[in-house]
C-alpha cells in the first residue's frame, strides 16, 4: 500500500501538515501492517462479541463485477487485504450464488499468518459458511470434499431432506438458521457466534450483503473502489429490498495504490 490516510480532525485540513504515516507512502506495506490495521475490534468486557465485516470492491460507476466476476476490476494490492482479511477471520460467509459464479475453493493455511492465528485462538484457515436456500450446490467441489477446516452450509429448517443429506454426505456441516426456505441473517450470525465464530467475514454476493445489510447485522464494511468504468447493468455490491431508512457508516481509514482506494466504514 501506498498511503494511508487516517481519520481524524487533521484530515480535511490541508494546512495541518503531513498525515501520520506518511513516511509510508512510497513503500508497500508488509502483511504485518495491514493485519494491524485491519485488525477486529478487541473483545470487550461482557465477552467476546460477534464482529461481522464485509469486503467487496466496485467500480466508478457502481458495478460489483464485470462478466458475472469480481476478478476483472480488482488488483494486485486488493487480492492482498482480500488474502488479510480471511486470515483474520474465523469464518468467511458466502452466498451459494457466489460460489458457482467465482469457482470459490477451501481457504488454504498461510504461512505468513501462522503465528498471528495461533495467539487470537483460531485454526489453520477460516472455515467457509456457505448461504443456501435450496442447497442447490455441487457437493463433489474441493469447497465440500476437502477443506482444510470443514465447510458450513447455512440453510433454512424447509430445506429439501435429500439436499442435506447430500451435503453431509460430502462432509459439510449443514446449519439450520432459518424457520424456512431461507436463512434468517440474525439467525446466521448467532448459529455462527453459537460455534465459536465471532470474527465473520462476509465475501457477498451482492444478494447476500443487501439481507445482512437490511437485518443491521453487519458492522463493518471494507469497500474497495477501483478506478474503472464498465457501463453495462452489472449488480450493485448489494442488491434486494432497499432498507426503510438508510444506514448511517463512518470512515473508518483509507488507503490507496495506484488509483484503487481502499476504504473501511463502521456502522454508526
Amino acid at each position: 500500500m501506498r498511503r494511508l490516510f487516517p481519520v481524524t480532525h487533521q484530515t480535511a485540513d490541508p494546512g495541518s501538515g503531513p498525515a501520520p504515516g506518511a513516511d509510508a507512502a512510497d513503500r508497500e506495506w508488509s502483511l504485518a501492517e495491514l493485519a494491524s490495521a485491519y485488525a477486529y475490534p478487541e473483545p470487550g468486557a461482557d465477552g467476546p462479541g460477534v464482529w461481522l465485516r464485509a469486503n467487496m470492491v466496485s467500480t466508478l460507476d457502481g458495478a460489483a463485477q464485470h462478466d458475472g466476476r469480481s476478478q476483472p476490476i480488482s488488483s494486485a494490492a486488493d487480492m492482498r487485504i482480500f488474502g488479510t482479511l480471511r486470515a483474520l477471520a474465523d469464518v468467511v460467509v458466502v452466498g451459494a450464488e457466489t460460489v458457482r459464479r467465482e469457482g470459490y475453493r477451501p481457504a488454504r493455511a498461510r504461512a505468513e499468518f501462522a503465528a498471528l492465528r495461533e495467539a487470537a485462538g483460531q485454526g489453520p484457515a477460516p472455515a467457509i459458511a456457505v448461504v443456501s436456500a435450496g442447497l442447490e450446490l455441487d457437493f463433489s467441489l474441493p469447497l465440500f470434499t476437502s477443506p482444510l477446516v470443514p465447510t458450513l452450509i447455512l440453510t433454512g429448517a424447509a430445506a429439501a431432506p435429500d439436499r442435506i443429506a447430500a451435503a453431509e454426505r460430502s462432509g459439510a456441516r449443514v446449519v439450520i438458521a432459518g424457520d424456512g426456505v431461507g436463512v434468517d441473517p440474525v439467525r446466521a450470525v448467532r448459529a455462527l457466534a453459537d460455534l465459536g465464530h465471532t470474527r465473520l467475514l462476509t465475501e457477498g454476493g451482492p444478494r447476500l450483503l443487501g439481507q445482512l445489510a437490511a437485518a443491521g447485522v453487519l458492522d463493518e464494511l471494507c469497500l474497495t473502489v477501483s478506478p474503472m468504468l464498465t457501463a453495462g447493468d452489472a449488480q450493485r455490491i448489494a442488491g434486494g429490498p432497499s432498507v426503510a431508512v438508510p444506514r448511517r457508516f463512518a470512515l473508518v481509514s483509507l488507503l490507496e495504490e495506484e488509483g484503487f482506494l481502499f476504504s473501511r466504514y463502521r456502522q454508526v
